[in-house]
Parts: structure tokens; C-alpha cells; sequence
């Protein structure tokens, strides 16, 4: 499949009905408008990507929904060259789109069909994560700690201590808390062991697990 005009124009559309919802950061936009999410997409569902929704993908996991990609970016406050890990690669959008804003990427999956099949597809496209390990995300990575941003793609029953304890002092946290539905919470490491908590609004991500073989 390709990346043509259309989509472009397609994208564009997406990108002003995520602004209108409220995301602001200029960098997120670019990126979401750049980062062509029919290719991340069963070629059933790929006519309706540019649809502000979530949608299936294999291993019974979802593409999220653009504005939510675009809002947990947005919290993260990327800057280039940001080492950033992301618990939840999925079908590789979420890292396409940090990767897209300059950061180095670091992101663990725990769906082995899905590990292996996004491992292959996102450097065909032209994206290349630092590292991608197929793994447990509660435990995070701490051979490459500390980050500057962590991202959870799948909702938590709680926050994993692992991943507080690889934030760097004034790294951030988001992740989405809560068994059914979630609240988007941001944490920022203020000191060695401080943080500060803000809590923003409900989301619904499918369930973060633990490793399974």
C-alpha cells in the first residue's frame, strides 16, 4: 500500500479535528500529520484511518485513537533527541509518531505475534526505534534508564514502581490508571524520590498484562 495525496489531505483533515479537541503542541500536529496510519492498519479497516477512532488490530489490541496518541504525546513534552520509553508498542503508531518529533525510542511489547510482526514493519517504513524488546513492560528497562518521558499504552490496575524509579529528575510519566476505565495521569520526578501527580480525565485502553509467552 502507499502514502499518497490523498492520505495527505486525509491526514490534514485529522489533524485540525484533533486541534479542535484541544491539542495544541505544534510538533505533536506535524507529527500526526506526517506519519501515514493506513499502512499500521489491517487493509479492512485502512479506508477508515484517518477516522478519529480507535480501531482492531491482531493479538486482540487496538490502534488508538489519534486524538488519544495525541494527547499522551502532547503530556510528554518531547524534544529531540528525548530518550523515551513506550510501554505497549502495538501495531508501532504511538513509536512512529514519537520517532517522527526526534526522540529516541525505547519500547517493549508483550504479544509475541505482535512483537514480531511490528519489529519488521516499522524499519520498512522508514522507523527505527533504538530498541525494541519483547517483554514484561511493569518492569520497564532499566539497563537504558533513566528516560526523559515514559508512555503507557494500555491501561494499568496501578503505577508500576519500576517505571517511576527509570523517570530522570524532571522526566514525566503517563500513563492510564483504572480497571475498566482509566484516568489519564501524568507523574513528574521532581526529586530523587518526589513527584508530583496530575490526574486528567477518562480513557479506555485494553488491559496492560504481564508477560506472557
Amino acid at each position: 500500500m502507499k502514502d499518497t495525496h490523498k492520505h495527505q489531505g486525509l491526514r490534514n483533515q485529522l489533524v485540525k479535528t484533533i486541534e479542535e479537541k484541544g491539542i495544541k503542541d505544534k510538533n505533536v500536529l506535524k507529527a500526526i500529520a506526517a506519519v501515514p496510519r493506513h499502512l499500521f492498519m489491517d487493509s479492512g479497516f485502512a479506508d477508515f484511518a484517518y477516522q478519529d477512532k480507535a480501531f482492531p488490530i491482531a493479538a486482540e489490541q487496538t490502534i488508538s485513537q489519534p486524538y488519544t496518541v495525541a494527547f499522551q504525546t502532547e503530556l510528554l513534552k518531547v524534544s529531540q533527541g528525548d530518550l523515551i520509553l513506550e510501554i505497549g508498542t502495538g501495531s508501532g503508531y504511538q513509536t512512529a509518531v514519537l520517532i517522527e518529533m526526534g526522540a529516541k525510542v525505547y519500547t517493549i511489547e508483550r504479544q509475541k505475534d505482535l512483537f514480531k510482526k511490528t519489529i519488521l514493519f516499522l524499519p520498512k517504513i522508514g522507523y527505527n526505534p533504538k530498541k525494541m524488546v519483547f517483554g514484561d513492560g511493569y518492569k520497564g528497562l532499566p539497563e537504558n534508564a533513566p528516560f526523559d518521558g515514559i508512555i503507557v499504552t494500555a491501561g494499568a490496575p496501578m503505577v508500576p514502581k519500576a517505571l517511576l524509579s527509570q523517570l530522570k529528575i524532571g522526566g514525566r510519566l503517563v500513563i492510564p490508571i483504572g480497571d475498566d476505565v482509566q484516568i489519564m495521569t501524568l507523574f513528574t520526578r521532581t526529586a530523587e524520590k518526589d513527584f508530583e501527580k496530575l490526574e486528567l480525565g477518562k480513557f479506555r485502553f485494553v488491559p496492560m498484562l504481564k508477560k506472557k509467552n
